[in-house]
């Protein structure tokens, strides 16, 4: 991004881009998360995007659960619950709880629940429109 010799201007990819509210656009960027913790928030939007990861997250949705009652109520292996676990378990989405030889599994804190809440609440109350699925453009 270059700066013009206007400064109401801003250099993008070779458009010229006038900044209509400069105050706003720089509160904007005062509070713009850091590139690290935007990428962190991305990953675990993406971990949430795999209709088998997000089953196992809306299970967990009524209380902990073992690895064996996960895959009977997903339809899941238990070998893909497993796995799908290990990458939630490490992004702090799920914290597990042991008991012998059993690992119970939980949604990781209430932002996890708030963020499920709010993603379901969404598509409960809105018709999506999937181009991507139906060929349309």
């Amino acid at each position: 991004m270059n700066r013009s010799s206007d400064e109401g201007i801003l250099m993008v990819d070779g458009c010229a881009v006038k900044v209509v509210d400069a105050d706003r656009v720089s509160a904007v960027r005062e509070r713009m998360p850091s590139a690290g913790d935007v990428t962190d928030t991305a990953d675990v939007f993406g971990l949430l995007a795999d209709p088998n990861r997000l089953r196992l997250l809306v299970a967990l949705l009524d209380g902990e659960l073992c690895v064996c009652d996960l895959a009977a109520v997903t339809g899941q292996s238990e070998s893909a619950v497993s796995h799908a676990l290990r990458l939630l378990r490490a992004h702090r989405i799920v914290a597990a709880r042991r008991s012998g030889r059993m690992a119970y599994y939980r949604l990781e804190d209430p932002h996890v629940r708030l963020l499920l809440d709010v993603a379901l609440a969404h598509t409960e109350h809105t018709e999506a429109i999937h181009p991507e699925r139906d060929g349309r453009s």
